[in-house]
């Protein structure tokens, strides 16, 4: 994906362009679909949630904000996998809640894929984990979204920050260990 293309558009959709906002996720739209695919592979069959239904609730989600906060592509990139992220917990809440008796449903024929091995409440956990690292660090952060949520290479990562691959090793690894004693302090309340 050309630069030259997008940082015009990215720039013209901070300004707040409707049009340049559409033209930029028409333009990222393939690279977008693979992350919500991985993002549901992730989580197994037990979410009935498709690719194409993630991707444009999350741009719905982005399009709803004031002005895009993405300066460069893995920003845009790592909001939207945020932006993904979240959704599957929500929804993941909701099958939790309607699995629970929070919404009946009479069929004769099971319309569902039976549950799997995903535990919901451990994916809310990562999620709030990765929420808490943010806020100390936005750059592990997005190290994290860019490698665990949109499934990119440390090389990846490292040409679309514009650093050495061995920079982003060590963010993963520094990453690893905050979200480590995130979730180990959090199983101990």
């Amino acid at each position: 994906m050309d630069p030259q293309t997008i940082e015009p558009l990215l720039r013209s959709a901070q300004a707040g362009d409707a049009k340049a906002r559409e033209e930029l996720f028409a333009t990222l739209y393939e690279e977008l679909r693979r992350i919500a695919q991985r993002e549901l592979r992730k989580r197994g069959q037990s979410l009935t949630l498709g690719a194409t239904t993630l991707l444009h609730e999350a741009y719905l989600n982005i399009a709803d904000r004031e002005g895009l906060n993405a300066i460069d592509r893995p920003r845009l990139l790592a909001y939207a996998s945020r932006a993904m992220r979240g959704l599957v917990i929500d929804y993941a809440r909701s099958r939790q809640a309607q699995k629970r008796g929070g919404q009946f449903e009479i069929t004769s024929l099971p319309t569902e894929l039976p549950e799997g091995s995903v535990d919901h409440n451990e994916l809310e956990r990562i999620g709030e984990a990765v929420d808490a690292l943010s806020a100390v660090d936005p750059e592990l952060a997005q190290v994290v979204d860019l490698k665990f949520f949109c499934g990119y290479s440390f090389g990846e990562i490292a040409a679309l920050r514009g650093v050495s691959e061995r920079t982003i090793q060590r963010d993963w690894e520094k990453a690893r260990m905050f979200l480590h004693r995130t979730l180990r302090t959090v199983n101990l309340d």
